[in-house]
């Protein structure tokens, strides 16, 4: 059976720093990333959607994290074809952003050179051996479809090498037959599919479906299960407090997950105050997963 990580898909979320779950004297930058992993064995980087990753950053991470533990790394939001702020990107890419009139606002040359700068970035991470995955998270209005899938072959293309894991956000990846096609279209890209947790009562809603599709590696990302999905603040979208019978729905799906991917990454987004960190540890318990802190 593959290993199971259990974590959190942030560290640095400021709902989790104010809510008292980091230690005295473990509260600075250092000190909370040091804390975390001496508590879990796997984080998601969720500040590399929103801009570019450094170099210094990866190092850093490197440096206070021991050997073992994993990041798993957001795209950016312009290689996964989000709506992108013209100042997320470097100033000196920014002209081309604004000048191009193609869709998206996006020529392939530009995707090419962010491409570049993203993974040069992180190479330090992965040098270390703390890379886990890269993680291209699609908007819902990549919808399934001949294009969609020519983006997604695109999207893998440019990050040939690296490791990969899909989550799609438009549920008619994961619905009826069209379930066996996308499975079929990431094992054919060498790409790990992100099984999801959320509510389950909305047109948006993914299903949690569960697929192996990369040896190497499966995820899962558990959203919380909050009806405002999609609309309010983030606090709002993510507020859920996961009971012991909702974690233990999964407990089966990882298990047969890690009989057929070396490692597998459980990770929490419910990131309200310290929700997410407690489901982690609760999740951890339940599965008997590898763990550096004790069961409660």
């Amino acid at each position: 059976m593959g290993e199971i990580r259990v974590g959190t898909c942030s560290w640095t979320d400021k709902a989790l720093v104010a809510s008292g779950w980091y230690p005295a004297g473990s509260r600075d930058a250092e000190g909370r990333l040091r804390h975390y992993a001496t508590r879990f064995p796997v984080v998601e980087v969720d500040s590399t959607y929103y801009g570019l990753p450094s170099i210094r950053n990866s190092l850093l991470w490197a440096d206070r994290t021991p050997d073992g533990f994993r990041f798993d790394v957001k795209a950016f939001s312009l290689l996964t074809g989000h709506p992108t702020r013209p100042h997320a990107l470097p100033a000196d890419l920014r002209p081309a952003f604004v000048r191009d009139p193609g869709r998206n606002g996006v020529d392939p040359g530009l995707l090419d050179e962010v491409w570049q700068r993203y993974s040069a970035a992180l190479e330090p991470l992965r040098a270390a051996g703390r890379l886990g995955t890269l993680l291209f998270q699609f908007p819902a209005r990549l919808v399934p479809g001949r294009p969609a899938e020519e983006f997604v072959r695109r999207c893998r293309e440019r990050a040939a090498g690296w490791p990969v894991a899909v989550e799609f956000r438009h549920p008619g990846w994961w619905r009826g037959e069209q379930a066996d096609a996308t499975a079929a279209l990431l094992t054919d890209v060498d790409a790990a599919a992100v099984a999801v947790d959320m509510v389950r009562t909305l047109p948006a809603s993914v299903p949690p479906v569960v697929r192996v599709t990369r040896p190497g590696l499966a995820v899962v990302r558990l959203h919380g299960r909050n009806s405002a999905w999609g609309t309010g603040t983030k606090e709002e979208r993510f507020r859920h407090t996961y009971t012991t019978d909702e974690l233990r729905e999964w407990v089966p799906r990882v298990h047969e997950m890690a009989e057929r991917a070396d490692e597998v990454h459980v990770l929490f987004n419910n990131c309200c105050g310290d929700a997410a960190v407690r489901a982690a540890e609760s999740m951890r318990c339940l599965l008997g997963s590898h763990r550096v802190a004790p069961c409660d």
